[in-house]
């Protein structure tokens, strides 16, 4: 399983490429249906991968009811088991860019949420 998506009727859709896919800039949507732009996060999700199959299927259930719960306000989401990492566009609802990621981490306690250095906002980089 390559990726995890949000269709337009609010059901977790399992994509599977078999051939060379689109980076993910050009599939991850920016704006919503009303041209608002949205808001995303990326997790890493550290040796994924490297587990057994059955490992690997439970944490992308436990991914997958996590992103269902929250269908309304995912978007997008992708899980790239090549790189460990998953990445996700929300509506921009206060607040959620750190609540759906820790609530992630709750159920797959080694996901890492990767965030900007807030240095870098601060001028003191």
């Amino acid at each position: 399983m390559n990726g995890l998506q949000i269709d337009d009727t609010r059901a977790l859709r399992h994509s599977i490429g078999l051939e060379p896919c689109e980076p993910l800039w050009k599939r991850a949507p920016g704006r919503d249906e009303s041209g608002r732009p949205l808001s995303d996060f990326l997790m890493i999700i550290p040796r994924l991968s490297r587990q057994p199959a059955d490992v690997i299927r439970t944490k992308l259930g436990h991914i997958q009811r996590v992103l269902e719960r929250y269908g309304k306000v995912v978007v997008f989401a992708d899980m790239n088991l090549r790189l460990n990492t998953l990445w996700v566009t929300v509506r921009p609802v206060p607040g959620i860019t750190l609540e759906l990621p820790a609530v992630i981490k709750l159920h797959v306690p080694e996901a890492l949420l990767v965030a900007p250095d807030q240095r870098a906002y601060m001028g003191r980089r």
